[in-house]
């Protein structure tokens, strides 16, 4: 099925229902599918057909939904592309996709004139206001068209959604993401993360280029309300003002997120019980930061793993393990990423990828529905991550006997000491109990004995204080010896890339600069 017709099916049954609100402009789910119909005819006149590409670079708006749906009722794939690249890596993205059109927010009129030498297959610019030269305006263009459309029929293995990886290891991948891709990632949203209705809300705080435009969907075919926070900014307080005004069910936030929302002096402040299910996921969350999480925000919590090349994901930890004050093994538990999604295989492969046992670590690998059809264009990185019929993530951990899954790091990350293997997400949950760590990094640094010597690099809570020994102590009273950071260095901020993961590569490059061997 084309997932174009959730959008579709939804404006039949509940027309009138609320679909998109973005501060005081709203939108039911009639006037939703009228316009992406409009914009889905758009397109094809101007010759942008199935099976095409159209890149979107627009801040969250309720244009980017119409663009998306549009682009899916139109079997057109879409190219979402991070608000917050460069304009040379959005036109690399663009030239790379052979988008035949691109759909920007007014806000980036400038920058897409500035690359337009760059972008010769694009033969068609739509902005959303402001438009000038030969920039379309989005209302123009609608306003020209019939909001009558019919669905394009679609093979379930044609492309919907063309993902470009964040690029921390190079040039970035598309991972392509099909419509059967897509329609099993909302089915699994219902059966494992939370049950949805046309009465639930979801809050996009999170870029809609990104994780939160997809969880839109199994939102869309609930003819459920998507409230688009009507800030460019993570503003905890209206995210808090917001969920109360519009009794929010669920939404999708990064761990550096959800920690900004519960040190925020609003989550005491506003009405967050009709929260059902707050997906956390991208990047790893600390324990400690997790149970102050549960404590703020209740019941609530749902952890995933997944990547751009499976989407919304691999596994989950689910409502019922995020407990305060349990046995031993309910604790522990916490700091897994919980059990295989409900129609999803995982299994922790050797080097030469054999199975591992329970409790042995290796590289995390998964087979589904889910899993892209491969890169764009990229047929050497496909048949390498996708060997033998499983999608090779890269990310190393461990099973337990109850099939909860324990991430340990980026095979990439993992420091070699001595001959001693050292994850740096065990050095990184101790030193992040301490009340003075706001956040941390481990890496592997140059050392002419070991060969790597353990580095902690620090950023404090603002107003505290404590010293590398101190720290370094802190850490004997919890691990074993070899794992101790031999050196601890204080930042102002760790950095990030743009979906507000550590960038370790960048970290370590400092250390590594003038080494002959390089750990990227």
């Amino acid at each position: 099925m084309n997932v174009g017709k959730l959008l579709t099916k939804s404006a039949v049954t509940f027309p009138d229902n609320l679909a998109i609100v973005h501060g005081k402009k709203k939108i039911t789910y009639a006037q939703f599918n009228a316009r992406a119909n409009q914009l889905a005819g758009a397109l094809y006149n101007r010759g942008i057909k199935k099976g095409d590409n159209v890149a979107l670079l627009q801040y969250n708006y309720p244009e980017t939904l119409e663009s998306i749906f549009a682009c899916f009722k139109a079997g057109i794939g879409v190219v979402p592309i991070n608000f917050r690249l460069h304009p040379q890596e959005c036109a690399f993205i663009m030239e790379h996709s052979e988008a035949k059109a691109v759909i920007v927010s007014h806000e980036f009129n400038d920058a897409i004139a500035d690359i337009r030498s760059h972008i010769p297959k694009v033969c068609c610019i739509v902005s959303t206001s402001d438009a000038k030269g030969e920039i379309l305006d989005y209302e123009d263009v609608l306003s020209a068209e019939s909001d009558q459309w019919q669905d394009v029929d679609v093979d379930p293995d044609d492309l919907a959604w063309l993902f470009y990886t964040s690029g921390t290891t190079g040039m970035p991948k598309g991972a392509m993401l099909t419509h059967r891709n897509l329609i099993a990632m909302t089915m699994n949203f219902y059966a494992d993360m939370a049950p949805l209705g046309p009465s639930d809300a979801i809050l996009h705080a999170a870029p809609l280029s990104h994780g939160s435009g997809l969880y839109s969907l199994p939102n869309v075919a609930k003819a459920a309300a998507n409230v688009i926070l009507a800030s460019k900014t993570f503003d905890p307080e209206l995210v808090f003002k917001t969920i109360e005004e519009y009794r929010v069910t669920n939404m999708f936030a990064a761990p550096t997120m959800v920690k900004i929302m519960v040190d925020s002096p609003a989550v005491d402040k506003y009405d967050h019980s009709s929260m059902k299910c707050l997906n956390y996921g991208g990047a790893p969350m600390y324990v400690e930061d997790l149970k102050y999480a549960i404590e703020k925000m209740g019941p609530c919590l749902v952890q995933l793993y997944g990547q751009g090349e499976s989407p919304m994901t691999i596994t989950y930890l689910p409502h019922r393990d995020h407990v305060l004050n349990g046995t031993k093994e309910q604790m522990i538990k916490l700091r897994s990423a919980g059990i295989q999604r409900t129609d999803v295989e995982v299994k922790i492969f050797d080097n030469e990828d054999n199975e591992l046992p329970p409790g042995e670590i290796g590289e995390i690998v998964t087979r589904s529905d889910l899993v892209m059809r491969g890169y764009w264009h990229n047929p050497e990185a496909t048949a390498e991550t996708l060997r033998n019929g499983w999608l090779h993530t890269g990310d190393v951990g461990y099973m337990d006997k109850s099939g909860y899954l324990f991430m340990m790091d980026r095979s990439k990350d993992m420091i070699i000491s001595g001959g001693e293997n050292i994850y740096p997400r065990e050095i990184e949950e101790v030193i992040s109990k301490h009340p003075a760590v706001r956040e941390v990094a481990v890496i592997g640094v140059p050392d002419p004995k070991w060969g790597e010597a353990i580095k902690a690099v620090v950023s404090l809570v603002p107003g505290k204080s404590v010293t590398a020994r101190e720290l370094i102590l802190f850490c004997a009273e919890h691990i074993a010896r070899y794992k101790i950071p031999k050196s601890i260095d204080f930042i102002d901020e760790i950095p990030k890339n743009n979906y507000g993961k550590i960038l370790k590569r960048e970290l370590r490059a400092e250390y590594w600069k003038n080494e002959d061997r390089q750990i990227r």
